[in-house]
């Protein structure tokens, strides 16, 4: 995918953060990862997040139009897990072809910006989409 390189070393440029990926929530692979100490742990962290996904996602709690509608399900923008020492940030990716993929940041909680990697993120998405 043209473009993923640069947008994940633009993700891993963000102040705390720790890894960045761009995983198949079908599949829990990381079609591209980047930071973590090892290979391993950017495997474990797509697989993971992709699970979170999936029940976000599959829910209709989340993704309902709101009280009465009856037209279309609301498009997921992103998902936010905080735990006492991370955040982890999830922005799915929509593209022209019926992809189910999503930029994963793991960012340490003491030293990052949330609201600027969610902007950071919704910019990478959008970029990726149009390369």
């Amino acid at each position: 995918m043209p473009g993923m390189d640069e947008c994940l070393s633009e993700a891993m440029a963000m102040p705390g953060a720790l890894v960045a990926g761009l995983v198949d929530w079908t599949s829990g692979l990381a079609l591209g990862a980047l930071g973590g100490a090892d290979p391993q742990e950017r495997e474990a962290a797509a697989a993971d997040a992709a699970e979170v996904v999936r029940a976000v996602a599959e829910s209709p709690t989340f993704t309902a139009a709101g009280p009465g509608a009856t037209g279309p399900e609301v498009p997921l923008e992103d998902v936010i897990v905080t735990s006492a020492t991370a955040y982890h940030l999830v922005r799915f990716v929509d593209t022209a072809f019926d992809s189910r993929l999503f930029l994963y940041v793991r960012l340490d909680r003491a030293t990052a910006n949330l609201a600027l990697a969610r902007m950071v993120l919704r910019d990478l998405a959008e970029r990726l989409v149009l390369a």
